[in-house]
């Protein structure tokens, strides 16, 4: 499924949501991220202060892929359109 993500807001919320599908606490998905509870926490509530590193990491874990595209457009975004 995919979702279509405009605000910080929005990638906290997939995040926690993606982590309780596949049943981790927060200590659990931080472990395997190499966070602290209490780091993931702020991030899932706040992740505007999420690192790149730190996104991928969770995406990874959480079976989740980043994927950009061209806006309007089923598209894979690719160097030579940027």
């Amino acid at each position: 499924m995919k979702h279509l993500l405009r605000t910080t807001y929005q990638i906290g919320q997939l995040l926690q949501s993606a982590r309780k599908r596949v049943g981790w606490s927060q200590t659990e998905l931080a472990v395997r991220v190499n966070l602290s509870q209490s780091r993931l926490s702020k991030l899932e509530q706040n992740p505007g202060s999420m690192t790149v590193e730190q996104l991928l990491a969770l995406c990874g874990s959480l079976g989740l892929d980043l994927t950009l595209q061209v806006r309007g457009t089923d598209e894979p975004a690719t160097p030579a359109e940027w």
